[in-house]
């Protein structure tokens, strides 16, 4: 990408580089990189700002869904009702519990799980819903929350994409037995490498989590149950402590930025899905395009930068061939059409106004 170019997103620390340096410095000198003070404090600090109370650190966002499933019960031969259009760890995570995914269509305006399509989908073998928080875009939790109530199942809530978002009113991760988030250097908030946590205000659920972590340790050297190896290292907590106080403005940024581009694209030969929830946090922000790979073409001409999140619906993926039979049209019509567009805090509202700019003059071609 060249200096005058849009890139998709640059991960490089940027007002937080002076908190970040001194957070790495403290835990180098103190001298203590696994399950110490760092990752306690920002557990105390994340439960807080997502109105749960207890976080749990682990190693990554996928370990955060696969333990919670894991300390729920979750077992072999039980199926877990999940969306057709996430990364592929969301199912992934499933598979590791054991259990089988079972895929319920999305809803065409919130590209979430249709509430309506998990119900017709609930089997006697069924033991949770995991909806994910695409893009930023809350599921329909309050549905969802009805579905799994009726059928006394399991609600966990992939919130990988969704740090600070809110459904109805009220904070994701919050609705069912727990939220599972990824801090991916990616996402909203980023580490500086791999790392995950668990949100719950459930006590003894909590407690769970801290063994199952931790190899199923009870205390030093006995193990009480087959756990895992996956804990949020003191580096990664520290700088995720330093970014933590600095996320609310960025989400307001990403939000702001989100606004000029529905702005700037209608009547563009695009078709920009709706915000359903004003707790949208824009993690993404995809399109829908019919004539998609000349658009990215296009835009890739222009010195832009685009990726599609997701190209192919998780039970088209060959780790599934022969063994989902699930139809989603809805997400297989998404995935052919959608593309993602450069949206993060650090974007200038220039290079928004240069993208749109760009996919204009495509509808003119």
């Amino acid at each position: 990408m060249t200096a005058h170019g849009v890139p998709f997103m640059t991960l490089e620390p940027g007002e937080d580089r002076v908190a970040i340096d001194e957070a790495i410095r403290r835990v180098v000198d103190r001298g203590r990189f696994v399950l110490g003070p760092e990752l306690e404090a920002f557990e105390a600090e994340f439960a807080a700002a997502c109105g749960t109370e207890h976080a749990i650190g682990v190693g990554n966002g996928t370990d955060a869904i696969g333990l919670v499933l894991q300390a729920l019960g979750i077992r072999p031969g039980d199926e877990v009702i999940t969306t057709p259009l996430s990364a592929a760890y969301t199912t992934l995570a499933v598979m590791m519990a054991g259990a089988r995914p079972v895929f319920a269509d999305i809803d065409p305006k919130r590209l979430t799980l249709n509430p309506d399509a998990v119900e017709a989908a609930v089997g006697p073998k069924t033991a949770a819903i995991l909806p994910v928080h695409i893009y930023g875009q809350p599921a329909d939790m309050v549905a969802l929350a009805g579905v799994a109530g009726r059928h006394h199942l399991a609600l966990v809530e992939d919130c990988c994409q969704a740090h600070f978002a809110t459904a109805a009113g009220r904070p994701v991760g919050t609705f069912g037995a727990a939220g599972a988030f990824s801090f991916y250097p990616t996402k909203n908030l980023g580490a500086l490498g791999d790392a995950g946590a668990v949100v719950t205000s459930n006590g003894p659920l909590a407690e769970k989590l801290k063994r199952l972590r931790n190899g199923g340790q009870l205390d030093r050297y006995v193990h009480v149950e087959a756990g895992r190896n996956s804990r949020l290292d003191e580096i990664q907590a520290a700088i995720l402590r330093a970014r933590l106080p600095l996320l609310a403005a960025w989400t307001e940024r990403r939000r702001a930025l989100a606004a000029v581009y529905r702005r700037e694209l209608a009547g563009a030969p695009v078709s920009v899905p709706p915000e359903c929830d004003r707790g949208h946090v824009y993690h993404l922000f995809p399109v829908r395009a019919r004539e998609r790979e000349r658009l990215q073409a296009h835009l890739s001409a222009c010195g832009i930068e685009t990726l599609i999140h997701y190209p192919i619906p998780i039970p088209r993926q060959p780790l599934l061939a022969g063994a989902s039979t699930d139809e989603c049209p809805v997400a297989d019509s998404v995935c052919a059409e959608v593309l993602s567009l450069p949206l993060h805090h650090k974007v200038p509202e220039r290079d928004v106004l240069k993208v749109t700019a760009a996919i204009r003059s495509f509808g003119r071609t």
